[in-house]
């Protein structure tokens, strides 16, 4: 080794004839125990970061749930209504399929009738079809029952060679019957639904 040479603070040396030492040096960055002081935790900084990332994936994850529970309220609530509707567009035409002897009167809002009795056997019965605060009502034996809610405009008319906006069309003609009715209803959130239903011939105008 060249006389006056410095030796770096960690490498080996040798002894006066005691062997070899390893000299550790503070600050050195081959040195073990300097290296092992360097490793630290999170700082503060950093923390805060992590905090704020998890309390915005927290805050996604309220949102996204809560926009499911709002869509699943929303699909009920329309296929609730939707269910009514048909129900009542049902009923309205059964009751016409099944109409009896006897006069068909209408002043286009209202509509008044005779079918057969419900069920097994029993007199035909008076039907009533009308309006009022909102709702459908439908009367059979003069008990007024709620058929359908949320009803803006009902409307029917009558064909007979052409669409008539009520019925008879005279008292000459009030025993006759129409051959199809339609039935206009506005629905609230829903818009206009349109049935018409045919009439079978009158008894004693069949073959």
């Amino acid at each position: 080794m060249r006389a006056g040479a410095l030796l770096p603070p960690s490498r080996l040396r040798e002894g006066s004839g005691e062997g070899l030492s390893l000299v550790h040096v503070p600050g050195d960055a081959n040195c073990p125990a300097a290296s092992g002081r360097g490793e630290a935790g999170f700082t503060l900084l950093e923390l805060m970061i992590s905090l704020g990332l998890f309390a915005l994936i927290a805050v996604a994850g309220l949102a996204l749930v809560d926009s499911v529970l709002g869509v699943q309220v929303r699909t009920a609530t329309r296929l609730d209504s939707l269910s009514n509707v048909s129900r009542a567009m049902f009923v309205v035409s059964s009751d016409l399929e099944q109409i009896a002897r006897g006069r068909v009167v209408s002043n286009g809002r209202d509509l008044i009738f005779t079918r057969v009795a419900p069920g097994f056997g029993g007199p035909p019965v008076e039907v009533r079809y009308t309006l009022a605060g909102g709702t459908l009502l439908r009367s059979i034996g003069g008990a007024p029952q709620r058929l359908l809610s949320g009803v803006t405009a009902a409307h029917f008319r009558f064909e007979d060679g052409g669409w008539r906006a009520g019925w008879p069309l005279s008292e000459e003609a009030a025993e006759d019957w129409p051959r199809a009715i339609e039935m206009e209803l506005g629905i609230e959130g829903r818009g206009t639904l349109r049935r018409v239903v045919a009439l079978p011939a009158r008894p004693e105008q069949a073959p």
